[in-house]
């Protein structure tokens, strides 16, 4: 049966994707996205968008690919950026060609696997309709404060309340562990910083088993080796 493929954070790492790819082996019928954060970090961002082109995935837009796309427009405006660029940044603003800038153009702010899985970066505000979402906390939220307050920061993970459906399968908060909540799996297990690239791998139809059950549906790739230092072994937060 056609499946449905998440993939996590990428960041560069085209040697950890092509082995996670040839482990999971998608066939014509299946439909493949990504949680966003395909760029930069790691050491081939080109070659790893070229390779999502060539597979036809989807990709949700991440919060990387947004300061990229947002660096590019104050240098053309002659204006500074407005967020912080590390080197590997700097780097992709010159040499990523047309078709890598079009590309990243074209990432939403999330995707919809059918009536089941929503696919989005970092995480949405429970019991707040996607139209009103701020995408601020698509891009960036990891956690919600004791009144409900979504925070970028590390703290009570947001997914731990968000009660579906749909599933939703997010990266951005990486950790050593997948996060699997009742309703929510995260799926950024820091490659880029020596962890691994993972994927749930599911039938189209289906929902995600429990989480006790869940690492069944998980396929993960080990890092050949940290490319980006995490400032501090990944840890669960």
């Amino acid at each position: 049966m056609a499946r449905f493929i998440v993939i996590g954070d990428v960041h560069g790492c085209s040697t950890e994707l092509d082995g996670l790819l040839d482990r999971i082996a998608p066939v014509t019928g299946d439909r493949v996205a990504f949680v966003g954060d395909l760029v930069a970090k790691g050491p081939n961002t080109e070659i790893v968008l070229r390779t999502v082109r060539e597979i036809g995935a989807e990709v949700a837009l991440g919060n990387h690919e947004k300061k990229l796309l947002d660096a590019r427009v104050a240098r053309r405006a002659g204006r500074p950026s407005s967020t912080k660029l590390d080197p590997t940044h700097e780097r992709l603003l010159d040499t990523l060609s047309d078709e890598d800038w079009s590309q990243l153009e074209s990432f939403p702010l999330w995707i919809e696997l059918g009536a089941e899985l929503r696919v989005v970066h970092a995480g949405v505000v429970p019991g707040l309709p996607m139209s009103e979402q701020d995408p601020k906390n698509l891009l960036h939220m990891r956690s919600l404060s004791e009144t409900g307050e979504p925070s970028s920061k590390w703290g009570s993970p947001w997914g731990a309340r968000y009660v579906g459906p749909p599933h939703i399968v997010f990266g951005h908060n990486a950790r050593k562990d997948p996060q699997l909540h009742p309703f929510a799996t995260g799926l950024d297990t820091g490659c880029v910083y020596g962890g691994a690239l993972t994927a749930l791998v599911l039938q189209q139809g289906s929902v995600p088993p429990p989480p006790n059950a869940r690492l069944d549906v998980l396929v993960n790739e080990p890092a050949r080796r940290a490319y980006s230092d995490y400032g501090g072994p990944l840890v669960n937060r």
